[in-house]
């Protein structure tokens, strides 16, 4: 809906609708909403990634699984060198962190920037303990594949019920 000047518009009204950023708003009342559950006492509630910047999503994105032995990692990293990527992992808990390097400066007018460089940390709790002594990764094509062994006494154990 176009707004024109009348006697009851004044023009500095109708442009500032017409550069009205819906996108920004919705961003901004995200924001006064995390900070109200801050204020009371609670951490996020849920995680929103729809139309929340990119700064504030989780990086990198994780899958996880598990089977009887093993637990499984993947993590998107792309664009960012293995050698940059530090792994650490304590009973069960495991940290990625790193730093993914800018990009090649781009030349001319940026109209729109998505592509986060810098440092990241993600702390992931896995469901058990894990055999720090017991750890592969690798990584190919920005998928970092990681398998975590179950410590000893996190594997189920199978109990024999002898008959009386």
């Amino acid at each position: 809906m176009l707004i024109f000047p009348s006697e009851n518009h004044s023009r500095k009204e109708a442009i500032d609708m017409a550069t009205w950023d819906v996108f920004k708003e919705l961003d901004s009342l995200r924001r006064e909403i995390d900070e109200a559950f801050r204020g009371a006492g609670y951490n996020r509630p849920f995680s929103p990634v729809f139309l929340s910047p990119v700064a504030t999503r989780r990086f990198p994105l994780v899958n996880f699984s598990e089977d009887e032995g093993s637990v499984y990692v993947e993590a998107l990293v792309p664009g960012v060198d293995p050698k940059d990527i530090d792994l650490s992992v304590l009973r069960n808990t495991l940290t990625i962190s790193g730093e993914r390097k800018p990009f090649a400066e781009v030349k001319g007018m940026i109209h729109r920037s998505e592509l986060g460089s810098g440092k990241f940390s993600r702390t992931l709790e896995l469901p058990v303990d894990i055999d720090p002594n017991n750890i592969t990764a690798s990584c190919k094509d920005g998928l970092m594949q990681i398998k975590l062994a179950k410590a000893e006494h996190a594997k189920p154990k199978k109990i024999d019920i002898k008959l009386s």
